[in-house]
């Protein structure tokens, strides 16, 4: 889970073209609100009149467009133009994404300007004054986009000052002739934006898609195994890793299982932190050096294309469309639609409208559907495992990889099985046994209590991930593909929770490299059953030079990487692309592991009656009286309010039917009200039907005072 196309910081399409008031009053437009004189000479009366008044209504709708554009049209595409991610992951076709533009263009004019313009059904002057308003209002608007990027105000403080300039903007458009010319000119703006989405972003690739291309890869002497290559999405290596510094088996049994009979390149790391640069250059041998789309008319020559002309491909990519139609389809999809589209669109421009800072990603809102989303039956049975108590949990398994797994069967031809799952990318929602949760989207991910949290709930969907590798190796066994396979189990790029370098941008990849470029590799080859551990300087322009070299296929076209089968680099290195063309050396070798998060010592403890002392205010405590773990659902998040006289730092006990499952510090009060929030990430905490949470503030001497919740 991730910062693709935008840009690394993912905030560009925040960035306003300009702004600049609107015009009435003495610029034209009366106190009546008429650009007209119906006794000037040659005016011809009433109709002279009737048709100044379309002309002033035609510049007063040209005046909100130019706005409207500035505010909404402009930053909204500059998002959407340089994700082409976000319509590949919504498997959006052309039609759809042109419809979108249009909405993105008109509605927005459309819902401000013709309620206005019902106004002068009051009278000119209403009609006039509604205007002027309207005008501040949008001024106000920009002000708080161009605010955002160029003051270091924030929230309120922004707000005050954006209403200010709107103020002064609306007062300046009716006194004078110039603002509202200079608005009607750039009413073109929209038609602009438009077009420079549609012909010159990444996004047009996906939207103009210029033929698929690609060269098919020469067969050479030997056998073409078959090919699994299961890539996982935003997970750092440091994560999986014990504190002596190989795989941690206690927390992630099928990760050790896999490195126990592979090969472990130990100092892999990923290209880029964005999965639209990261992905092609594994696929394609390449670094990267254009931002352009993850689109097969971009890619021609990759690894669907090199063995598709052997090989028989299925293919399961989420965020990319490498592999042409011509190679593959894509069985399972994500969900899609206009509706989709449009409700997504609109999270994104509250996101680059709002007066606080904000990582604009759309990848931050890709989630894998799950199986019982999708109507896929259970077909597989049950799992073994004890931790996978209820039977329905095995429908929260991710419906792309259940497409995946059912294709693992021998074949009469070559099969190249792919699948790019994004697990266990953010958003997290899975406790390791594979029950889901709901929390706040809009929870932190940095500053004092929210990093802890971001990673604890990172590892906890970590543990789920690990029992899917789980049952990959156990499908591949159980169909006799295991010994004859090449696998592969990588991830893209890791992702920091260094407090202060959240994220994979610049400030994570300076500050906590480890964390965002080195990521698991394993690579077992057909027959191999040791495993065996390689530190060799690997990147992953590596996977295709060495996937090739395995599957007996010789590549058409030059690479960056460097087969494993070939002598090591000699220098040891890295270079990581926050921007393609632009690679930053990255130096350090294998990392070490980081301490894992230190639980309290009163975590798993049993508690009774404790004096009460205080409140605490907990949203969607009704949650707890009707558990179903059937539904494969539980209250596992728990997040909420103290009064103001508790402080910052003190530790909250927070207990589930008499059992305490974390504590967690009071932190200063975040956007969205809260000082707490806790993951419950041990689901034997719960039972059906209704269950007791119960908050305790924690005095030094760890004794409790139960707050009474409200």
């Amino acid at each position: 889970m991730a910062e693709p196309v935008p840009p690394p910081d993912r905030t560009c399409g925040d960035r306003p073209l300009g702004d600049g008031p609107l015009g009435d009053g003495p610029s034209g437009d009366g106190p009546s609100g008429d650009r007209v004189s119906g006794g000037r000479a040659g005016g011809g009366g009433a109709a002279g009149g009737r048709a100044g008044g379309w002309r002033t209504e035609l510049g007063r709708l040209a005046e909100v467009a130019g706005l409207v554009g500035l505010v909404v049209t402009q930053p909204l595409l500059d998002v959407l133009g340089r994700s082409p991610d976000f319509f590949l992951f919504h498997r959006a076709d052309r039609g759809e994404i042109i419809l979108l533009v249009a909405l993105v263009a008109l509605v927005p004019t459309a819902a401000v300007a013709l309620p206005a313009a019902l106004s002068r059904l009051a009278g000119r002057t209403a009609r006039a004054a509604t205007h002027t308003l309207l005008v501040g209002l949008l001024l106000a608007a920009l002000a708080v986009q161009v605010g955002r990027h160029g003051t270091p105000l924030r929230g309120v403080p922004l707000l005050l000052l954006a209403a200010v300039a709107g103020t002064a903007g609306a007062a300046a458009h009716r006194r004078w002739r110039a603002p509202g010319r200079m608005l009607r000119l750039a009413a073109a703006g929209p038609l602009l934006f438009v077009g420079l989405f549609v012909f010159a972003s990444p996004t047009s690739t996906v939207v103009l898609p210029r033929g698929e291309g690609g060269a098919a890869g020469v067969a050479g002497p030997g056998n073409h195994p078959p090919v699994v290559v299961l890539v996982l999405d935003e997970l750092p290596l440091v994560s999986l890793l014990g504190a002596d510094g190989r795989i941690d088996a206690a927390r992630f049994p099928h990760f050790a299982e896999l490195a126990d009979g592979s090969t472990w390149y130990r100092n892999a790391t990923g290209v880029s932190g964005w999965t639209p640069y990261a992905l092609p250059a594994m696929l394609t041998g390449r670094y990267p050096q254009r931002a352009v789309a993850p689109h097969y008319s971009q890619y021609p020559d990759n690894l669907f294309t090199a063995l598709g002309g052997l090989y028989d491909v299925r293919a399961e990519e989420s965020i990319t469309r490498l592999c042409p139609p011509s190679r593959c389809e894509q069985p399972i999809s994500p969900e899609q639609g206009m509706g989709v589209l449009i409700r997504q669109a609109g999270g994104l421009l509250r996101q680059v409208t709002a007066p606080v800072d904000s990582r604009v990603d759309p990848e931050d809102s890709y989630r894998e559907q799950t199986r019982a989303e999708a109507g896929i039956d259970a077909a597989e049975p049950v799992p073994a495992d004890p931790k996978f108590r209820w039977d329905s949990l095995d429908d929260n398994q991710p419906a792309r990889f259940t497409s995946f797994l059912a294709g693992l069967r021998p074949a009469p031809r070559p099969t190249l099985h792919f699948l790019h799952l994004l697990m266990p990318h953010s958003p997290w929602a899975y406790l390791p046994s594979g029950a889901r949760y709901d929390a706040p989207p809009d929870l932190p991910n940095d500053g004092d209590g929210w990093a802890e949290l971001a990673r604890r709930r990172h590892l906890a969907q970590l543990g789920y991930t690990d029992r899917l590798i789980g049952e990959t190796l156990r499908t591949l066994r159980s169909t006799g593909l295991y010994d004859q396979a090449l696998l592969v189990v990588t991830a893209d790029h890791g992702v920091s929770f260094t407090p202060g370098a959240q994220g994979r941008g610049m400030g994570a990849i300076r500050t906590a490299p480890d964390e965002v470029a080195w990521v698991p590799t394993f690579v077992k080859t057909p027959g191999q059953r040791a495993g065996r551990i390689d530190d060799r300087n690997w990147q992953h322009v590596d996977l295709l030079p060495t996937i090739a070299d395995e599957a007996a296929i010789r590549l058409p076209w030059p690479v960056d990487g460097r087969s494993a089968r070939q002598t090591p680099r000699a220098e040891a290195g890295k270079v990581f692309y926050d921007r393609p063309g632009q690679p930053t050396p990255v130096g350090g070798g294998v990392p070490a592991p980081l301490a894992p998060p230190a639980p309290h010592p009163l975590v798993g403890a049993a508690v009774g009656d404790r004096p009460t002392g205080g409140t605490a205010r907990v949203a969607d405590l009704a949650a707890f009286d009707a558990v179903d773990p059937d539904t494969g659902r539980l209250p596992a998040a728990v997040w909420g309010d103290v009064p103001d006289d508790v402080p910052d730092g003190t530790p909250l006990a927070i207990a589930v039917n008499g059992r305490i499952g974390a504590v967690v510090p009071v932190v200063p009060r975040d956007a969205g009200g809260r000082r707490f929030a806790a993951l419950l990430a041990d689901d034997r905490l719960f039972h059906a039907g209704a269950n007791r949470l119960t908050i305790y503030r924690v005095a030094p001497d760890n004794t409790l005072r139960t707050l009474t919740l409200t």
